[in-house]
């Protein structure tokens, strides 16, 4: 494991950049409507990244073990979809639909990684309490990450937090991130206090929460992308990039 401390110079490119992606994301929700395709979605996140200079980490991106590269800019995920979502002419949004957008931005050179669940029209009381919950887990896990902890009490914190009202979604995780969109450490969703690598200043590392209504367990869906629920049951998703000071943490994919 390589843990890599930013410099200075590296950190104030960072801050600009998940500042940008703050604003991208901000705009490309207020898109999010019953009738609207999720291919439309991606069109609007393609096109507010040119515009500020930036690039999709997203787009082309392949890793080990899938069968072609990520066809977007952007992951968007609805209702048993959990990650890595496929946009799509096809796939229309409907109200009652609760929607992930996870996206990526590479900004003069350097990364950050955003994501927020958000509803499509009027939703069920229980996905309300789904979405509430895990953005509480992703403030819980954030404030968990000062300068001298440890990874295990970041997932200790979203553990607590959560505290089985929902499930949380052990095979995904949080990372590392800035000079790549995936960088060391590994951060879990659950863990020990006081276990895992100690949080130095200068790390900046990628928070991600995702939780569901039902029984824990992934499958991969056939567009050999998409992530979702094994059981069909809803999931949601919040991930802010953040700085680790000598205390406390600073969000840096905010406006």
């Amino acid at each position: 494991m390589k843990i890599i401390i930013k410099t200075e110079e590296e950190i104030k490119k960072i801050r600009e950049g998940g500042k940008i992606l703050a604003k991208i994301l901000q705009k490309v929700a207020k898109h999010v409507k019953p009738g609207i395709s999720t291919f439309e979605l991606d069109v609007y996140a393609s096109k507010y990244i040119k515009e500020a200079g930036g690039k999709s980490p997203f787009l082309n991106y392949k890793p080990d073990g899938v069968s072609y590269p990520f066809p977007a800019s952007i992951c968007i995920s609805v209702n048993e979809e959990l990650v890595h979502g496929l946009p799509k002419k096809d796939k229309i949004l409907k109200n009652g639909d609760i929607v992930s957008l996870d996206l990526g931005l590479e900004y003069d050179g350097l990364f950050t990684d955003h994501a927020i669940t958000v509803p499509v029209g009027k939703i069920s009381d229980k996905d309300k309490k789904l979405i509430e919950v895990t953005k509480g887990a992703l403030e819980a896990g954030i404030w968990a990450a000062c300068g001298g902890a440890t990874v295990g009490d970041i997932g200790y914190a979203i553990q607590s937090f959560v505290n089985r009202r929902f499930n949380i979604i052990k095979e995904l995780a949080g990372h590392g991130v800035g000079k790549k969109l995936h960088e060391d450490p590994y951060i879990p969703n659950y863990g020990r206090a006081r276990s895992g690598p100690r949080l130095e200043p200068g790390m900046i590392i990628a928070i991600e929460p995702i939780l569901n209504t039902g029984r824990d367990g992934i499958v991969v869906a056939e567009d050999d992308w998409t992530l979702e629920t094994v059981d069909g049951s809803r999931g949601a998703h919040f991930e802010h990039t953040i700085l680790i000071t000598d205390k406390d943490p600073e969000i840096i994919t905010k406006i």
